[in-house]
């Protein structure tokens, strides 16, 4: 049987950008008058889109002028995207990861857009692994914790949900591809404070995710692949 899809998250999968998110967020959401912190965002809010964050904000502290809301936004964004150039990491074991599993087909699901993945990944020398397989919630028009990201992905790249392996950190990506239907691998950073869904697999690092791959892919593909261990 073919190889199943691997789906990976961004933002905290692959690429350590969450603090630099947090506190860019955190700037702008205070500049604007909506108290928040960057400790808010890695407890409550980790993998949220943006805008979700803002009309929750809202609803706890009161409506901003949607102009003051729009250059707030652009204003942080372009920030971000500085601090991303030159400040921005691997997640521990990813590169490796992405190098033991290049043979198989994969792309990146992200709720970020475009332009933030492909910074992300160019900042980081992770772009070759994926080339043009980015798929933004903002281009979809659809975002996590809904399934339709991953399903919009799943089908471009010509596989079906039962067919494909989403890897991500944050609960609303794990959620929304397991609703998907997919086979779903949550890398739980932060298992002291966070529990992984039932039905997901959890690995607790990166350099794990090999080994459990491989081990799916025999054992609901049917296909032996050569083991890859760089579990630490």
């Amino acid at each position: 049987m073919p190889l199943p899809l691997l789906l990976f998250d961004c933002d905290g999968t692959l690429v350590d950008s969450e603090p630099l998110l947090a506190e860019e967020m955190a700037r702008g959401l205070n500049t604007v008058g909506l108290p928040f912190a960057a400790s808010d965002y890695m407890g409550e809010f980790r993998g949220a889109r943006f805008r979700r964050i803002v009309a929750e904000l809202q609803d706890r502290h009161g409506h901003v002028d949607v102009e003051q809301l729009e250059r707030m936004e652009r204003d942080m964004r372009a920030k971000l995207a500085t601090r991303l150039t030159s400040e921005l990491t691997t997640i521990p074991g990813a590169l490796e990861a992405l190098e033991a599993l290049s043979h198989y087909p994969s792309a990146v699901v992200s709720n970020g857009p475009e332009t933030k993945i492909r910074a992300a990944l160019k900042a980081t020398g992770l772009t070759h692994y994926f080339d043009n397989r980015l798929f933004s919630g903002y281009t979809a028009n659809c975002w996590k914790p809904e399934p339709c990201l991953h399903l919009h992905a799943a089908s471009i790249m010509g596989f079906a949900a039962a067919q494909c392996i989403a890897i991500d950190d944050a609960l609303v990506g794990v959620r929304a591809a397991l609703q998907a239907g997919m086979t779903v691998i949550h890398l739980n950073r932060f298992p002291d404070a966070e529990n992984t869904p039932e039905g997901a697999i959890m690995i607790s690092n990166m350099y794990q995710l090999p080994a459990v791959v491989e081990r799916l892919t025999r054992e609901r593909w049917h296909t032996a692949m050569p083991h890859h261990s760089t579990a630490k």
